[in-house]
């Protein structure tokens, strides 16, 4: 699938499962001491800031691909990570498209974020501007000043979000979410996914849809259905309250 399909997806599974985050153990629970039951739901904030971590999450398993989307987010920062990726996973659709590599990258990201502040900032940095040039941020064939322009963006939004106190308690599930429902898009295409890698099978889903990346029904009729879909969850979402 392409990449705005892909962050569109990923974005609106996250605002499908977000409401039901206030059941969950805080993420300091989960690490070791059995915190207390989050009380409240996210504020609105948090939502969106889930939404976009959640929407560049759903871009991870390409960055074994350095032709993808994700690899031209940085410019050749991302690229030179992308190259790299590629050459320790095998290749495209290997070991990043897997249910380990989603469970690896959600509990790896819960450990950095409970330890090292930076860290945490980083990846949230990082997942906003996946989520950003996915969507079609930039500027056509101008890598260097779309890559400035996603910069600039996604430095607001983190200021934004740092200035209403969001609470990142949620990041590593939104980062393992975003992963697993690229793994389940890719399962709809023809290739399929090697879903329980280092088994090298390829799962598709059972009906076998068999879409083919970048024609007519993903262009035509998925990306703009997904955009309205996440559109409207965010009405839902965010009528009660306001920022």
């Amino acid at each position: 699938m392409m990449g705005h399909t892909h962050a569109l997806s990923g974005a609106a599974v996250w605002l499908l499962v977000a409401p039901g985050l206030a059941a969950l153990p805080a993420a300091g629970g989960l690490a070791g001491d059995l915190a207390p039951m989050v009380a409240n739901i996210l504020t609105p904030s948090e939502l969106i800031a889930g939404a976009l971590v959640c929407a560049g999450a759903a871009m991870l398993p390409d960055l074994d691909h350095p032709s993808a989307t994700i690899a031209q987010t940085f410019g050749p920062a991302t690229w030179v990570l992308s190259k790299f990726f590629n050459w320790v996973s095998g290749g495209h659709r290997h070991a990043t498209h897997s249910l380990l590599f989603a469970a690896a990258a959600g509990v790896g990201t819960t450990l950095l974020a409970e330890h090292y502040s930076i860290g945490r900032d980083i990846v949230v940095i990082l997942m906003i501007g996946l989520a950003l040039r996915a969507i079609g941020i930039g500027i056509p064939d101008k890598t260097i000043t779309s890559a400035l322009i996603n910069i600039g963006l996604t430095a607001a939004a983190f200021i934004m979000f740092r200035s209403r106190d969001v609470e990142y308690l949620w990041l590593g599930l939104a980062i393992a979410i975003g992963c697993l429902t690229h793994v389940v898009g890719d399962c709809l295409t023809e290739r399929g996914c090697p879903v329980l890698w280092p088994l090298k099978h390829r799962w598709l889903l059972p009906w076998k849809i068999g879409i083919k990346t970048g024609r007519a029904f993903e262009v035509k009729f998925l990306g703009p259905a997904l955009s309205v879909v996440v559109i409207g969850l965010f009405a839902i979402r965010l009528m009660p309250a306001s920022l």
